[in-house]
């Protein structure tokens, strides 16, 4: 099952395509830092403005680049199920170690549809299956009840949480006991969710910090919770600076800054406005730039 520290990883553009030369750099940080796993195409990746070859693309090109070095949880959730179930094969076959499979959006399904959603790509795919539960940009909750009847197939092995809310993921951990992990997916609750029986996050800040909120997760299991702790607040500005506009904006803004790619960004979603706000994010960068943390 899933656990310890994912990067739900930047794709980095130029001039309106893939900038691979960046984007395996960007890989070769993440595996230097000790992250456990990479997730190409998720909402950090834009996946909902990728084509379905750069999709694929991708997907293939981020397996063969980390060689077996981390784990590769692709993202391929759709709000069609028809389409989830194709891309969720398609990353199968190309060798991924697991699939993210986001709440079907727009469409607001019944408890019942997600679950069935959600039953069906388990039933199509050779790889453990996370959960991707963000009510927040699909307008539907995935409810602890539904988790639990869905921890019950073979595939589904975890949860990537995004609801912001403790006691729904404290009461999550408590119904699906070991029969499936749970990680946070707000970088802010990482250290909270460890608390309560979490056992991991989907981080956007490893994009740019991997090795410290791999440290994080690593001291909280050893029972440093001094260091952990430590690390916790000394990143809790940057944490809420990095969604000060919407995800992935500021930490595709921040990564150009340090020269890993270039702020580039695909419509509707447009470059981190100038203001307070960007300066606030480079002095928070700065400053755990000079503590040392990487």
């Amino acid at each position: 099952m899933f656990q310890g520290v994912y990067t739900a990883i930047v794709t980095p553009f130029k001039n309106g395509k893939i900038d691979y030369d960046s984007y395996f750099k960007i890989l070769e940080k993440q595996i230097k830092g000790g992250v456990t796993g990479i997730v190409p195409c998720g909402t950090t990746g834009e996946s909902p403005t990728l084509s379905h070859a750069e999709h694929a693309e991708l997907i293939r090109e981020t397996v063969k680049a980390v060689q077996g070095k981390v784990q590769v949880v692709a993202g391929t959730g759709s709000n069609s199920t028809r389409e989830a179930v194709e891309l969720t094969e398609a990353a199968c076959k190309d060798g991924v170690d697991g699939v993210l499979s986001v709440n079907p959006y727009y469409n607001k399904p019944t408890q019942e549809g997600l679950y069935l959603h959600f039953k069906e790509i388990a039933e199509h795919s050779s790889v453990p299956v996370m959960l991707y539960n963000i009510p927040g940009r699909t307008s539907v909750n995935l409810l602890p009840e539904t988790v639990l009847r869905l921890s019950q197939l073979p595939k589904i092995r975890s949860m990537k949480e995004a609801t912001g809310d403790l006691g729904q993921m404290a009461k999550l951990i408590s119904v699906v006991g070991s029969k499936m992990t749970v990680l946070s997916g707000d970088d802010n609750l990482t250290l909270p969710l460890l608390s309560i029986g979490g056992v991991g996050v989907v981080s956007v800040v490893t994009n740019l910090f991997p090795a410290s909120i791999v440290k994080l997760v690593e001291s909280f299991r050893k029972g440093d919770l001094e260091t952990a702790r430590k690390i916790h607040y000394d990143f809790l500005e940057l944490f809420s600076l990095a969604f000060i506009e919407t995800n992935p904006i500021p930490i595709k803004a921040a990564m150009s800054w340090q020269g890993y790619c270039t702020q580039e960004i695909r419509l509707p979603m447009t470059p981190l406005s100038e203001g307070p706000g960007a300066e606030k994010l480079k002095k928070a960068i700065s400053d755990l730039l000079s503590k040392g943390y990487d």
